[in-house]
């Protein structure tokens, strides 16, 4: 396994003062394809145990006395793996809102660390779901921006699976959208759900915002989310996270794209 080294000093008050996390953990990588291509476009960072444990597993134990340490310390691991096996894709961390309470400042020790290891910050993306409530939209809103002028990317994750998604659509300016997994779950077979897609494939392509279908589990729904005009992909049927490690894409992964 990789060997993850500590955490660098947190430059945030809150993350400063935070008790130590008190448990150990460490990053499981699963990869994101572009269709059009045929290849891994990025890398997202998943939280593990260190010795496999889920990602339920870790956040049992995080908690408000060291949420913003733990923050901290998902970004760090990601980035310190991705440096560490040479990735030449973008990675995709994720971030709690609520663990940022000044975005300049919280994000000063990731971006050290990032210069530090070398790993470019255009290639950083960093997730945050539409579930997650922060403070306020407006404090959402300067996180986002905050990240963009530093030269990351933001996404929302599990879009659609509330009904905050368009609102938050309207109101930010993320780079990525991916859709959740319940939306792609047997679209290949629901035409309500393929009409849906197609309607968000059109908005965020006049909004200039990157849509990917995550979950995907079956040709059958590749095929169907390739059709909608969908280019980014993710899920079982391309590879399953690995510990510490960067997979390999299931054989004939591409095949019920045809030739097209």
């Amino acid at each position: 396994m990789a060997k993850i080294t500590r955490v660098p000093k947190a430059h945030c008050a809150q993350c400063h003062q935070a008790e130590p996390l008190g448990f150990e953990f460490t990053m499981a990588l699963q990869p994101i394809v572009r269709l059009s291509d045929r290849s891994i476009y990025s890398h997202e960072a998943l939280v593990r145990g260190l010795a496999g444990e889920s990602a339920r597993w870790v956040f049992e134990h995080v908690n408000a006395d060291n949420l913003f340490r733990f923050d901290q310390a998902c970004r760090v691991k990601a980035i310190q793996l991705a440096s560490q096996l040479r990735m030449e894709s973008h990675l995709n961390i994720n971030f709690t809102p609520t663990a940022v309470y000044h975005p300049e400042r919280c994000i000063q020790s990731t971006l050290e660390f990032a210069r530090a290891t070398g790993f470019p910050l255009e290639r950083i993306i960093f997730e945050f779901t539409e579930t997650e409530k922060a403070n306020s939209p407006a404090h959402l809103n300067d996180i986002v921006e905050c990240y963009r002028s530093l030269g990351f990317k933001t996404a929302i994750d599990d879009f659609g699976a509330c009904y905050s998604g368009l609102n938050l659509l309207a109101q930010l300016k993320p780079d990525q959208v991916k859709l959740d997994a319940v939306l792609v779950r047997n679209i290949d077979r629901d035409r309500r759900r393929q009409a849906i897609v197609r309607g968000l494939v059109d908005i965020c392509r006049e909004l200039e915002v990157e849509l990917l279908c995550e979950g995907i589990e079956t040709a059958d729904e590749l095929a169907a989310c390739a059709d909608t005009g969908i280019d980014l992909c993710q899920g079982y049927w391309f590879a399953k996270p690995l510990l510490e490690a960067m997979p390999s894409l299931n054989p004939g992964c591409f095949e019920p794209l045809g030739k097209r």
